[in-house]
């Protein structure tokens, strides 16, 4: 009988995928504002945007997240990371359930290598059985069994109650060293 692997669930949008990014260049085009991420410091986009929470509507059209950026170091990290560890990508879609089919084709498009089977779209996290929770929002670590990993996004600078990694060289150097 082989030896039990450790899991790792990671987060899809601003832990792999700059979702961010993409939020920030439609509404400066949408709204003709100036917005940068320096402008989000400790917040949302929502709470700093001309149009409040009209910022969400992005997320209404299915084809929104189907071409965000791959964040740096990300897909070869992960890679690695499989050989070690078993890997799952948690992502809290039911949140908008418009975004299934533009989340599995983007995440099938970058990250090949990661089965189906291994794809999860939940809502609240602590559902998922890993020993380890990769993800820009605390929120999601409240109830979650396993370690909580806070993955650096503008919106948590100011979080202190978990380890944190700034980027996917770190997350290397935290689970391959």
């Amino acid at each position: 009988m082989g030896e039990t692997r450790k899991r790792i669930a990671i987060d899809m949008d601003e832990v792999m995928a700059d979702t961010l990014g993409k939020m920030l260049e439609c509404y400066n085009r949408d709204y003709s504002d100036t917005l940068t991420i320096e402008h989000l410091h400790g917040k949302k986009l929502r709470h700093v945007a001309k149009c409040g929470g009209e910022v969400s509507k992005y997320f209404d059209d299915p084809l929104f997240l189907r071409d965000l950026k791959v964040l740096p170091d990300s897909r070869e990290v992960i890679r690695e990371l499989q050989g070690r560890y078993e890997i799952f990508i948690a992502s809290a879609a039911m949140e908008v359930p418009a975004s299934f089919a533009a989340k599995y084709e983007w995440l099938k498009e970058h990250f090949d290598f990661i089965p189906s089977t291994h794809i999860v779209f939940c809502g609240d996290k602590s559902i998922i059985n890993a020993d380890y929770l990769i993800d820009d929002h605390a929120y999601q670590f409240e109830r979650f069994r396993g370690q909580g990993i806070l993955y650096t996004a503008c919106h948590n600078v100011e979080e202190t109650r978990y380890p944190r990694v700034n980027n996917w060289r770190e997350v290397a150097e935290m689970f391959l060293k």
